[in-house]
């Protein structure tokens, strides 16, 4: 991939997720009350698929310091753990979904939003990425 091309996608990838997290943050904040994006409220969604409400207390938080994570500039050990998080929340909503029996348009999305998520984590530049814990020749 040319490097410019590389770098513009990183960021609308980076963007999407960014953003995308950190509006989840803010809706499960407020307990699905502030609609974002057309749908059901938030709280609405979380009890169809069993959960109790103070769970949006808590992946909010998480959500909105992911978001800012992911967003800034620097903080590579960080944004390897936002993205993990980001990664295990989108595919535990999709299980969650499917697993509730719900149709495919329920979970597609979050299934999206975890490919771009990965696309994000890949096509990070050389100054955002954490490195290696073990080389080669350590291994020796």
């Amino acid at each position: 991939m040319a490097p410019n091309v590389k770098a513009i996608t990183y960021w609308v990838t980076t963007v999407i997720i960014g953003l995308e997290t950190l509006a989840g943050g803010v809706t499960d904040l407020a307990k699905g009350r502030t609609m974002l994006i057309a749908g059901p409220p938030v709280a609405e969604v979380v009890t169809h698929l069993g959960y109790p409400l103070y769970l949006l207390l808590i992946l909010g938080v998480w959500k909105l310091l992911g978001g800012i994570v992911l967003l800034s500039p620097s903080l590579p050990r960080l944004k390897e753990w936002a993205y993990a998080g980001v990664f295990f929340e989108l595919t535990s909503a999709a299980a969650s979904w499917v697993l509730h029996g719900d149709p495919p348009r329920e979970w597609i999305s979050p299934l999206v939003l975890a490919a771009i998520a990965i696309a994000s984590w890949l096509l990070r530049p050389p100054g955002r990425v954490l490195g290696t814990i073990f080389t080669a020749e350590r291994l020796r």
